[in-house]
């Protein structure tokens, strides 16, 4: 069989892929051995915004006194929540569908794809040669090395999303995000969290001054953070002894969540026998998404940087353009947002103060507190902060923020960021009061607020107040 592109994964990145090749009246052929839509649809994005999405709800009949409205402790049925979940998935699951890809064109084969050779893949009994090929595996939960979990029974992304009851006691490894936006969430439903973090804090590729917003959260709404601390073993229950700041200790729960990161899906592809340089972490590609194997790109979760829907579908722009174009491509690390769905939000673009650090920068931060923003006092949901990063001329390097909806608002930021802003653009934006948004005016306002006091600037006003 031969193909203009054939893409190994039908996942978020590889979907994009595939429809935009399709579309542009290429032949593809589209290889999935599990699931339509990959891990971001099944087990993923879309299971833990919803799951979120009814935490919010739960949180709200509790926390409601503030507005004049009488507390009230949630009914949750947990037969009624996996019906929301499950919904949501079926409700977006025909645009990654294999009928959908089939009508625009694709060939796809569902099972296992590998490479037999620089040009050719074999899947389902067929020999696939084309003049492209995109890997887009994805990646599955990291399982750290820990005496004795290997007899205990716990969950990963993959199976959490179908449990038929609330937890009693959740236990979870990680405090990145998932481990984050999942202890807040179950913890809001009614169960008791308990969430393990190897290291000082949480959250350690965001800014720690943002990250410590939302850690003071957690813990004011009841989730127990153990940090500096290490799983000595696990036993069945699940229990597991740690070695933290308290000492030695057991703690048992009744289910345990295993968020320590993930891992590529790079077994099984035949990668030495088509030539792809790869590490354990990830494949290895250059700046345009090209492996050692010119007729190969590596796109999303494999190429080992952040594991986000958006940086697959981004990647696989650059793709496009490239294979289909012949377009020179170069992927911006710089300019990848991110966004931690917990309550606040977490969510930063470009660099953060310690990047810029890092990379000898001189750069000026500027602070604006979100209970200066009216409408996130009008929500009495004003605990957070705008933070941004700017060089000496005020041209826009990063900015952070933690608050209510801030994933919605980083868009701004982010536009700002890839298109070189200054903050005096920034400021000089109108936006509708009152808005959340408007605090991002308010933080590029309040960078020129030293010169209120400048004696040069007073001079001259008042130089120029002579002529009337």
């Amino acid at each position: 069989m031969k193909a203009d592109i054939c893409v190994i994964g039908a996942g978020s990145g590889g979907l994009s892929v595939a429809a935009a090749a399709a579309q542009f009246g290429r032949k593809v052929v589209l290889i999935e051995k599990g699931e339509m839509g990959g891990d971001c649809l099944n087990f993923g994005c879309v299971p833990s915004k919803a799951l979120i999405a009814a935490a919010h709800r739960a949180h709200a009949f509790q926390s409601s006194t503030p507005f004049g409205i009488a507390a009230a402790k949630p009914k949750i049925s947990a037969v009624g929540l996996k019906a929301h979940i499950d919904g949501v998935i079926a409700a977006i699951a025909p645009d990654d569908s294999q009928e959908r890809f089939t009508a625009l064109g694709c060939h796809v084969i569902r099972a296992a794809g590998r490479f037999t050779g620089p040009q050719a893949v074999e899947a389902g009994g067929e020999e696939i040669r084309a003049r492209r090929f995109v890997i887009a595996t994805g990646s599955q939960a990291f399982v750290p090395d820990i005496p004795g979990l290997s007899k205990v029974v716990f969950l990963t992304n993959e199976t959490l999303f179908q449990l038929a009851e609330i937890p009693q006691h959740l236990l979870i490894l990680g405090g990145g995000p998932i481990g984050l936006e999942m202890a807040q969430a179950f913890r809001r439903l009614g169960a008791k969290v308990t969430l393990v973090q190897r290291g000082p804090h949480v959250l350690t590729r965001d800014d720690p001054e943002l990250a410590a917003i939302v850690q003071a959260r957690l813990e004011a709404e009841g989730v127990r953070l153990c940090k500096n601390t290490k799983v000595i073993r696990a036993f069945k229950g699940p229990v597991l002894e740690i070695a933290g700041e308290d000492g030695v200790e057991k703690i048992a729960g009744t289910h345990l969540l295993i968020a320590t990161g993930r891992r590529p899906n790079l077994a099984g592809l035949g990668l030495a026998e088509a030539g792809i340089a790869h590490t354990a972490q990830a494949i290895t590609v250059d700046a345009g998404m090209r492996t050692t194997n010119p007729r190969v790109y590596a796109i999303g979760d494999v190429t080992g940087g952040l594991q986000f829907t958006h940086v697959a579908n981004y990647q696989a722009g650059l793709v496009i353009r490239n294979a289909l174009f012949r377009l020179p491509v170069r992927q911006k690390t710089s300019l990848l947002p991110r966004v931690t769905f917990t309550d606040p939000e977490l969510a930063q673009v470009g660099l953060t103060e310690a990047e810029a650090a890092a990379q000898g920068l001189e750069v000026q931060v500027t602070r604006w507190p979100l209970h200066r923003n009216d409408r996130a006092r009008a929500m009495r949901e004003d605990d957070g902060l705008i933070k941004v990063i700017s060089d000496k001329k005020g041209r826009i390097l990063g900015a952070g923020m933690t608050g209510p909806h801030a994933g919605e608002w980083l868009s701004f930021w982010s536009l700002a960021v890839t298109q070189g802003m200054k903050l005096s653009q920034v400021a000089a934006t109108i936006i509708a009061y009152p808005t959340l948004a408007e605090a991002s005016r308010r933080a590029a306002m309040s960078h020129f607020a030293p010169l209120a006091s400048n004696p040069w600037v007073r001079r001259l006003i008042g130089f120029l107040s002579i002529f009337g």
